[in-house]
């Protein structure tokens, strides 16, 4: 049984890291999305909002189903027992917090759970740099026409 955790969360980490590096090499995931020249990308910042919150989702459910083994969240210093309602919303909630590397310390990971959020962290501070770096090279491509 603890075999299936494992799977799901490499699963989504492979998904996450193609759709990632297939979106910064310009191909097509699933939405191209077509930049404009010099003006506030309407499509980008969709595109970066939208990717975050897959982020937030899926790493949200692996420190779910990783609650449900036994590795848990601790709040506050302090091991609570959460419904599974408050289990998911802790998880999605610490997942945002990583992610956007805000990091409150109200809720800190135990076990495998702190490399996870390692390696959420580090996808939060690339991101940004790869929609920027995005959107230099759509420019000048544009410009390049």
């Amino acid at each position: 049984m603890t075999f299936i955790p494992w799977l799901v969360f490499i699963v989504i980490c492979i998904v996450l890291l193609i759709s990632i590096t297939e979106f910064i090499r310009g191909k097509r995931v699933y939405v191209k999305f077509e930049l404009r020249d010099s003006k506030f990308s309407r499509e980008l910042f969709l595109a970066l909002i939208l990717i975050y919150l897959i982020v937030i989702i899926g790493f949200g459910l692996v420190y779910f189903i990783l609650s449900l083994q036994g590795i848990v969240l601790v709040e506050n210093g302090e091991l609570r027992q959460v419904s599974v309602i408050g289990s998911m919303i802790h998880s999605l909630y610490f997942s945002g917090v990583t992610l956007l590397t805000i990091g409150y310390g109200d809720i800190t990971p135990l076990g495998i759970g702190r490399f996870i959020a390692l390696l959420q962290a580090l996808i939060g501070y690339v991101l940004p740099t790869a929609f920027v770096m995005k959107l230099f090279e759509s420019r000048e491509r544009s410009r390049d026409k």
